[in-house]
């Protein structure tokens, strides 16, 4: 059995989804990770319900949240703030 060296769990890639921090090997942000968990889902459900990535990558996401939070909450406000002006644009209530 080989330790896995948890640093290289997270990345950051400019052509992959716009540089926000993501799951290694996926298109899985932690944003979305972090969404999930704010729902009030666990590490265990959110692995269980996304079927693509394992445990220890959703605490790899969510350790990176905790240490990181101004980071990916000013990611969440950003993707609300798109959400309502284009709901918005397109004349549904919110």
């Amino acid at each position: 059995m080989s330790a896995t060296d948890i640093g290289t769990l997270i990345v950051k890639s400019p052509e992959t989804l716009g540089g926000r921090p993501r799951i290694a090997g996926t298109r899985v942000s932690v944003q979305r990770i972090t969404a999930w968990y704010k729902l009030g889902l666990n590490a265990e459900e959110i692995a269980e319900r996304m079927g693509n990535v394992n445990l220890t990558q959703v605490y790899a996401a969510l350790t990176y949240y905790h240490a990181n939070r101004e980071e990916i909450e000013a990611y969440i406000f950003a993707e609300r703030a798109d959400y309502k002006r284009l709901a918005t644009e397109m004349g549904q209530a919110i």
